[in-house]
């Protein structure tokens, strides 16, 4: 009977303005959660069929949405763990049970064990970083991930594999004169060695570098003449040699333009080592005026503790120690689908991958569709306070005519009872 379906349309309206009405809350309650995504209603009616003069109302059915694709704002902090995603991607979390999600939640702090954990308790993953190498990325999978962790080990020190060496060479100088400059390098226990760089030249356009241990140097002793004569000895100390050679405007033409240094074990006194040096030149110059050591730098550090970290655009998190050294340890990953709106939400502000979603697709901040990371900042909720309040407004008022339906049909069905009176 139509008098019943018209109570029914009208139950199905007042129930999807409820669930309208629920998201509205929902939105409301976390619009001020970091990284929350506006959930919304949306409406497709049911029609039913209707023949012989009689019409069979139909009714609604709703569908949550989520707009997890809408970025949200971004607001500034002073903590170095909090992270915001400007452009596509989500942080990768895991959490307790060993399972991971999707989240753009970047509150982060570290925990007791240096796990860098958000708001709901979910760990931050990424790849241990390798140097001169992105960590290799299982692209449709979360195999070798590992907890982004910031632990202080203690006292930390470095020994020196690579460095450079620049240097502008006189082009009137005589042959035979020396030019020397030094560096500064760090065994395998941290201590300071010092390594004499000295410059020679040796012909027009032509100069030889010769790169000594300072500590061990001694220079070669020639024989002596004579009955009977007193042998020589070489130099001791030289840990690296090479051929320097110029073109007319002063250009370094030798190939290659590094020299890898002989290591030294067991040094005096400590037992430390001091490992093979590889020495880039490549900005060693010939050039009239003086002798100017331009540049150069070394890797490695001295034993330093812990004082903090940072983390770049795209994603490098360094750990800061003591002596102001910069060392990268991990690098954070990012996922993301061919449809966030069609993620699955889940408690703590995380998402899971749906049958809709499309696969999901890791790799790094600044490649790709993904964005960059930005340090001491959080993306904000992307609710409109404003337009939640409009939207309450409605669905009160709907629900009202809904309720009205149902009363009005509920009045007619007594009427048409009353006639056997």
């Amino acid at each position: 009977m139509s008098l019943y379906g018209s109570m029914r349309t009208g139950v199905s309206g007042m129930n999807a303005q409820s669930n309208r009405l629920g998201t509205v809350a929902e939105n409301i309650a976390n619009s001020n959660t970091t990284g929350y995504k506006r959930a919304s209603t949306e409406f497709s009616s049911m029609i039913l069929p209707s023949g012989g003069g009689n019409y069979n109302s139909g009714g609604v059915e709703t569908q949550v949405r989520y707009s997890i694709s809408q970025q949200g704002g971004t607001s500034y902090t002073t903590s170095a763990s909090d992270l915001a995603i400007n452009g596509g991607g989500f942080f990768i979390v895991q959490g307790n049970g060993g399972e991971n999600f999707l989240t753009r939640a970047g509150s982060f702090v570290p925990d007791k064990d240096g796990n860098l954990v958000n708001t709901a308790g979910f760990k931050l993953m990424g790849y241990e970083y390798k140097a001169g190498a992105d960590p290799t990325v299982v692209v449709n999978g979360f195999d070798g991930l590992t907890e982004v962790k910031l632990k202080d080990e203690g006292l930390v020190a470095a020994g020196s594999t690579k460095g450079a060496m620049e240097a502008n060479l006189p082009s009137g100088a005589a042959i035979g004169d020396e030019k020397p400059t030094s560096l500064v390098v760090y065994d395998s226990q941290g201590n300071t060695r010092i390594l004499d760089f000295i410059y020679k030249k040796t012909a027009a356009n032509t100069w030889s570098l010769e790169v000594r241990d300072r500590a061990s140097y001694t220079p070669a002793v020639a024989p002596t003449p004579g009955p009977p004569p007193t042998p020589g000895s070489p130099a001791v100390g030289i840990i690296g040699s090479q051929s320097l050679a110029f073109d007319a405007a002063g250009k370094l033409t030798t190939t290659p333009t590094t020299l890898t240094t002989t290591p030294i074990n067991n040094l005096p006194g400590t037992g430390a080592n001091l490992g093979a040096l590889t020495i880039d030149f490549t900005k060693t110059s010939q050039l009239g005026g003086e002798f100017t050591s331009t540049g150069g730098g070394i890797d490695g550090s001295k034993p330093s503790k812990m004082s903090g970290f940072e983390i770049d655009k795209e994603g490098i998190v360094y750990v800061k120690y003591g002596d102001g050294n910069l060392v990268p340890k991990f690098r954070i990953a990012l996922a993301t689908v061919q449809s966030p709106d069609k993620l699955l939400p889940q408690s703590g502000n995380v998402y899971s991958q749906g049958t809709d979603s499309g696969v999901i697709v890791t790799g790094f901040a600044g490649s790709g569709a993904f964005g960059n990371i930005q340090s001491k900042a959080l993306e904000n909720s992307n609710v409109d306070i404003a337009n939640e309040l409009t939207s309450m407004i409605e669905a009160q008022r709907n629900y009202t005519a809904n309720s009205k339906v149902f009363q009005t049909a509920s009045d007619l069905l007594e009427v048409l009872v009353n006639l056997k009176r």
